[in-house]
């Protein structure tokens, strides 16, 4: 079983600009990814690969968690980057187009064929209507732990591109395509984050759709600048209460007379062993940004 790990932020970084990779190390985010495909001018994809591998085997990223967004594979730059990022041994590889599980499982044979490491995982970028259609397909690859699946990312931006959709505040025609793929996340227990939000000067709407995104069941939530690590943190972080509530269950757990009973009362509400292991995690996570915050 994968450990838990708080991915509240998620921030890109373009994979070109050798600034960006170096202010990675110093940022408060949960996880970076160094990209090498939107990101990336066509007559710069070479460089920007020999960049971000050089960057990621020079470490110095501390607690971060990080990613490699190669280009995919049918494109002229797809296999040099792949086998590339897997030398590298970056924490996570993020297979971008993804259609159906084959995309996935292709990956992983090429992972295993030059040995990358096993905590080289796979993160899958769920950006295309084919996506979408075949997401619990997708998410199902991951109850197999030779696939290295671990994280769906949403590509909200080329979902609205493909889908014709109009991109609305209020999310309206991205919230089907949301809760269908955080149920099928759910569903094989693999984390799920959420879009990018464009307008990284407005403030105000960036963190009311952190709390969109948390609502629908998001561990976090993909950035495009340095300025939304703090808000996006603030929001998906356990709050003083959860926490509270949380422990408040696993203790009543814990108590001899309800070892082993379904369901038990605290503080006079019914709590099932489902809602157990939902404090579990919640702890967990807790703990893990602490120690986050102290080690920063």
């Amino acid at each position: 079983m994968a450990p838990i790990r708080p991915r509240r932020s998620v921030l890109y970084m373009p994979g070109a600009n050798e600034r960006a990779l170096e202010k990675a190390r110093s940022l408060p985010a949960d996880a970076v990814i160094l990209d090498l495909e939107d990101s990336v001018a066509p007559d710069a994809k070479v460089e920007a690969r020999n960049k971000v591998v050089e960057a990621v085997r020079e470490g110095g990223y501390g607690r971060r968690e990080v990613v490699i967004r190669p280009n995919a594979l049918e494109t002229a730059w797809g296999t040099a980057d792949i086998l590339a990022a897997a030398a590298a041994a970056p924490d996570a590889i993020l297979v971008p187009k993804v259609q159906h599980p084959g995309d996935i499982i292709s990956a992983a044979k090429i992972l295993k064929s030059v040995n990358a490491p096993e905590r080289t995982k796979l993160w899958a970028m769920m950006e295309t209507p084919q996506s979408i259609l075949h997401a619990a397909d997708i998410a199902a690859v991951g109850a197999d732990p030779e696939n290295r699946l671990v994280c769906l990312v949403m590509g909200t931006n080329d979902l609205l591109k493909e889908s014709r959709a109009r991109a609305l505040n209020d999310r309206f025609a991205v919230v089907p395509w949301l809760a269908l793929t955080v149920v099928a996340a759910r569903g094989y227990g693999l984390d799920i984050i959420d879009g990018v939000y464009n307008d990284f000067k407005d403030e105000a709407g960036f963190r009311k759709e952190c709390e969109h995104g948390r609502t629908l069941g998001m561990d976090g939530k993909t950035l495009i600048h340095p300025s939304q690590v703090a808000p996006c943190n603030e929001i998906f972080s356990p709050s003083d209460a959860e926490v509270d509530w949380s422990k408040k269950i696993i203790r009543a757990f814990d108590e001899p007379g309800n070892s082993n009973k379904g369901v038990i009362t605290v503080d006079g509400k019914m709590v099932e062993r489902l809602h157990l292991e939902q404090a579990k995690r919640t702890v967990a996570i807790a703990n893990s940004v602490k120690e986050i915050e102290d080690w920063f």
